[in-house]
């Protein structure tokens, strides 16, 4: 099989550095270019400096067109006006990772990229709209409800993100001093992701139409995403269990867990780790991700496999931190 040549749009952010990361060592692609303006000329290495001695690829500002796929690593709002300012090849797939297309509103030709809820449609996708960090993680915590029509209660959540879901620009609350030892919520009840999360468990339960409490924190670490979930159910925690592993069973990413679990155990992989509990008649879940990998750069590799055919996990067995 050829390899899949690949081009990054905006290779130079948090997203772009963990995409670079992954499709250097796929062993089915190759990397015809990597685009930033602000960094044309200078070596990928130069920015991203754990790359130093992997790759010699240098930034561009051109936009080759023999790609076979085009990741969009830019920030929101911004991809459609990179699409709308430069139109591109119909045979080229395109991978987007901000927040421009995943609302059926604005979605257009884009497929919502959340294998975990729609892998078939995935595959005979032209282009996705990968889902967001908060959003992927909270999903993979209630579709297995949605899919068996047991939302009928409002949805409590409290969820932590580390720093890098802020991206790369400075600002207050993402700058070292302040993030660091500190603690604080910000878009309480209005977060940008409760729409592209309705819109998901509506399509498995057409009846939703429960409120979702989301209360987003930012936590003084790096990466990683810890969501606790709870809503009032008449199931046990043992068939709780059951349901969700029945429903990830053959979805090779997401695990269920029947001991609690903790955020290390996914950082620096494209896991998910779920766990459910029962406590007086309520539900308690906690999912976990990295949220620069499932939920942005890892889960972009895992739609590329599928548009592409290959085998789902090619290239994403990565190496946790354990420590």
């Amino acid at each position: 099989m050829n390899k899949i040549k690949v081009g990054i749009v905006g290779g130079a952010g948090y997203t772009g550095g963990e995409l670079l990361r992954i499709l250097i060592n796929h062993p089915q692609v190759e990397i015809v270019f990597v685009n930033s303006r602000s960094n044309a000329g200078n070596p990928v290495y130069a920015v991203h400096t754990d790359l130093f001695g992997d790759t010699e690829l240098s930034f561009t500002d051109e936009l080759p067109q023999h790609v076979d796929v085009l990741f969009l690593c830019v920030g929101h709002g911004a991809a459609r006006k990179f699409l709308e300012a430069h139109p591109i090849s119909p045979s080229i797939k395109i991978i987007d990772l901000s927040q421009d297309f995943r609302l059926k509103d604005h979605a257009g030709d884009f497929t919502y990229g959340l294998p975990e809820l729609q892998r078939e449609q995935i595959k005979q996708a032209k282009h996705i709209a990968n889902p967001g960090c908060f959003a992927t993680t909270i999903q993979l915590g209630l579709l297995p409800l949605a899919a068996n029509g047991l939302l009928a209660n409002d949805i409590h959540i409290n969820a932590t993100t580390g720093s890098t879901g802020a991206g790369q620009g400075l600002s207050e609350t993402s700058h070292f001093s302040w993030r660091n030892n500190n603690l604080s919520v910000y878009k309480a009840f209005q977060h940008q992701h409760l729409n592209e999360i309705g819109e998901s468990l509506v399509q498995l339960q057409p009846n939703f139409n429960q409120t979702i409490h989301f209360i987003p924190q930012r936590g003084a670490f790096a990466r990683g995403i810890l969501a606790a979930m709870y809503t009032q159910s008449d199931l046990s925690a043992d068939d709780a269990y059951e349901l969700y592993r029945d429903f990830y069973n053959m979805h090779p990413f997401t695990h269920v867990s029947r001991s609690n679990i903790h955020l290390k155990q996914v950082v620096n992989t494209n896991k998910a780790l779920v766990h459910v509990e029962k406590h007086d008649g309520q539900l308690l879940i906690i999912s976990i991700t990295d949220n620069l990998l499932k939920g942005a750069s890892g889960q972009a590799v895992q739609n590329m496999n599928l548009l592409f055919g290959l085998e789902e996990t090619l290239g994403l067995k990565l190496k946790g931190v354990g420590f």
